[in-house]
């Protein structure tokens, strides 16, 4: 995923990563600010993942996001 589509939705989104990561500190999530590279990061220090699960993990997510945001 391009990292300008994440950083485009991640205020809308940070309600819904709050439920999804809820290792992640409020801290954390300042420090995101939208930043692909800092979430995966974050995400596999937390919870262990390797980079390849973190950046599948952000994926489905979004793509979930997106699902749920479409307007028919």
């Amino acid at each position: 995923m391009n990292e300008d589509i994440l950083a485009g939705k991640w205020k809308q989104m940070r309600g819904h990563a709050r439920d999804w990561w809820g290792k992640l500190t409020e801290d954390d999530f300042d420090r995101i600010q939208g930043k692909r590279d800092v979430l995966v990061g974050l995400l596999q220090e937390k919870y262990g993942y390797t980079r390849k699960q973190a950046d599948e993990e952000v994926d489905r997510r979004i793509r979930e996001y997106d699902r749920m945001n479409v307007h028919p």
